[in-house]
């Protein structure tokens, strides 16, 4: 059950608190652990498919350490008054959404797999996310407005691929 993809995973969503305390006071240093923290979604997926570790555990474990970490991020964007909280709501509604359907297909033994859109949004709002965490950073690079271009496109992407969700359960219920 724990092999090391799912202890990596799990690292992920201990690495949060962390994140959360640090970014208001050392911004460049909750940036770091931000994408940290984004490099081991892309590392224990890796390793558990090459390594054919693929457990239950972690096909669950993985998506809810994403949405805590972004959920996370985009909380503290808005308390730093770096985005308007009603951008950080329909974010995080739509990802209430989506896991909520996926739950439900589940307990119908209807398998949603996760879409072209879904993973680019993903990428989009990390991107965006560390645009606007470093927008506060040391640099004189203006990383504001394309995180925030970034962010709203992102968001875009997400309603749209949320909605294409919803129409594949329709068709496989």
């Amino acid at each position: 059950m724990f092999n090391v993809p799912t202890i990596i995973t799990f690292s992920r969503i201990l690495l949060i608190p962390f994140f959360v305390f640090v970014i208001t006071t050392r911004p460049f240093l909750g940036t770091v652990i931000f994408a940290i923290a984004c490099i081991t979604d892309a590392v224990d997926g890796y390793i558990a498919r090459k390594s054919k570790q693929v457990t239950k555990l972690g096909v669950i474990l993985d998506p809810i350490a994403d949405k805590l970490l972004i959920i996370s991020a985009l909380i503290m964007l808005v308390d730093m008054e770096l985005i308007p909280a009603w951008i950080a709501i329909v974010i995080i509604v739509r990802e209430f959404l989506v896991t909520g359907l996926r739950i439900v297909a589940l307990s119908k033994d209807i398998v949603i797999p996760a879409e072209t859109g879904g993973k680019i949004k993903t990428a989009m709002q990390i991107a965006s996310i560390l645009m606007l965490l470093l927008s506060r950073s040391y640099f004189d690079i203006d990383m504001y407005s394309p995180g925030v271009f970034l962010l709203w496109t992102a968001m875009a992407i997400g309603i749209v691929s949320g909605v294409r969700y919803f129409i594949q359960f329709k068709k496989m219920e």
